[in-house]
């Protein structure tokens, strides 16, 4: 059990990675994401809504392992982020674009945490971890939908 607690709560091992282990957890999802890109919405939020579960229970459990909260090693947050920043967004033949420009701007409210994120934080055990990821998600998801289909709807086409 321990050992599949941590696979997940790693991101299949990307925590493990000695540097930017948060970094390397969002490219799993977005390797998820381009693996999974043409599924219909309601089996995408399906996804999402288990990767989220599953990075609950797991960081929960792997804090424990750790005997530490919010370890980095703990990227499964990372990866369920990336798959909420990337929700929605149009596909168009330029999908690697978008989905650069929203793993850029998840990584960047993931690192600032704009409120509420910072205090989402502070929830406890798993809750927590991933709690702060999915805000940032929220606003890089936001962020990019208003790149894509406002500003630029085009590009995305």
């Amino acid at each position: 059990m321990r050992n599949l607690v941590l696979f997940a709560a790693t991101g299949a091992g990307s925590g493990f990675l000695p540097i930017a282990p948060g970094t390397a957890g969002s490219a799993v999802g977005l390797l998820v994401f381009l693996g999974v890109r043409g599924l219909p919405a309601p089996a995408y939020l399906a996804l999402v809504l288990g990767v989220t579960l599953l990075g609950i229970w797991s960081a929960g459990r792997a804090e424990a392992i750790f005997d530490r909260r919010d370890d980095p090693r703990i990227t499964v947050d990372e990866v369920a982020g990336m798959l909420l920043a990337l929700a929605f967004l149009p596909p168009g033949p330029s999908p690697l674009l978008v989905a650069g420009s929203s793993f850029a701007l998840f990584r960047l409210f993931d690192i600032a945490k704009p409120p509420p994120a910072r205090a989402a934080e502070s929830l406890p055990g798993g809750v927590g971890v991933v709690a702060d990821d999915l805000v940032a998600a929220l606003y890089a998801n936001v962020v990019g939908q208003l790149v894509w289909r406002v500003l630029v709807p085009g590009a995305a086409a």
